[in-house]
């Protein structure tokens, strides 16, 4: 299908962590359908809904409209050859933690690695990147930016990477206390036991987004330097 944006992802590899990711937060970016949730007695519909068009997913390259003169099929081709170049990434592990307002999975260890692997996936994937319009401009300035995260906004398209880049897989959207207290409570018994210890970044998925703005996963392509 046509795609509005795509972006490059780290995704779970198929196993109980996708399929979880896919039935907590609703959507299955590989079979590109909507899942079930869980029984919480919580109304996951509602807590879920700002990551569910994305599916559980880390960002390495943000979501971009495609620069005149490029093409999805040159974007997967640099894809496959960017992994080809670049090593897997070695991880101690996935923890549930609190993130601002919101859950997210966080990596455990040193993170140094990852790091350098976001910064290049960011500066290889730009000029596949259209330039921000000034109303993207606008809703990404919505909230406060520092001056290196406007200096990340004009430069790459997205405040949040390079130095101000941290590794994460949204689990819900921003929380009262007290609701995100009884979600961490529900969550942690079904997810942690799911957790790999250790956790390797072993892929890099290309991702498109359709008109509806969900998210499909169009390729993972093996980290293989």
């Amino acid at each position: 299908m046509p795609f509005v944006r795509y972006a490059i992802y780290v995704t779970p590899a198929p196993g109980p962590l996708a399929d979880f990711g896919a039935g907590w937060l609703g959507w299955d970016p590989a079979a590109g359908a909507p899942r079930a949730h869980p029984e919480t007695g919580l109304p996951l519909a509602e807590i879920t809904a700002v990551p569910r068009r994305y599916g559980l997913h880390a960002t390495m390259k943000p979501p971009f409209r495609l620069a005149p003169g490029t093409n999805a099929a040159e974007l997967e081709t640099a894809l496959a050859g960017f992994c080809a170049a670049h090593a897997p990434v070695r991880l101690d592990g996935l923890a549930l933690a609190r993130l601002g307002r919101f859950l997210a999975l966080r990596p455990e260890g040193d993170t140094t690695a990852l790091d350098a692997l976001s910064a290049a996936t960011v500066r290889a994937f730009d000029p596949f990147r259209a330039p921000l319009t000034e109303a993207e401009l606008a809703r990404r300035r919505a909230r406060p930016l520092s001056p290196a995260e406007e200096a990340n906004l004009r430069a790459w398209g997205y405040p949040y990477v390079m130095d101000a880049f941290r590794f994460h897989m949204t689990l819900t959207g921003d929380l009262p206390d007290a609701t995100r207290a009884a979600v961490e409570a529900a969550l942690g018994p079904r997810l942690v036991p799911l957790l790999p210890r250790p956790f390797v970044i072993d892929a890099l998925s290309l991702m498109g987004e359709d008109a509806e703005g969900r998210f499909h996963l169009i390729r993972r392509q093996p980290l293989s330097a």
